[in-house]
């Protein structure tokens, strides 16, 4: 069975920092492009970085290049998403996802919330 689980949101200032994980259980991260989704209420599920399976491309939404950056630790299994210089926008669910063909996997989420 998979699952992955989200990890590290938070409140956080303005400016400051938080580091999500997304731990994955019964798939290989390497073989799938692992993404990062956020959410808030009443918006459409906005795509925030993706990590693709040869480990070193990835790319990123305009609204957080240059703060966030996503990377992957596959003996860990386990997906980070490194977010700095956070602003009150950045406040959402964060969701991790997995994605193979067609196969898709989504995590619980977890909340991040930026004071202003």
């Amino acid at each position: 069975q998979v699952q992955l689980v989200e990890s590290g949101g938070g409140l956080a200032q303005a400016g400051g920092s938080l580091r999500l994980s997304c731990a994955a259980s019964g798939l290989t991260i390497s073989t799938y492009v692992m993404r990062w989704y956020r959410q808030t209420p009443g918006k459409e599920r906005e795509p925030v970085a993706r990590i693709f399976t040869d480990g070193g491309t990835t790319d990123y939404a305009d609204s957080v290049k240059g703060r966030f950056t996503i990377s992957r630790d596959n003996t860990k299994s386990t997906v980070y998403l490194q977010m700095n210089s956070l602003k009150p926008e950045d406040t959402a669910v964060y969701l991790c996802y997995a994605g193979r063909g067609f196969n898709e996997y989504w995590g619980q989420g977890t909340q991040v919330t930026v004071s202003s």
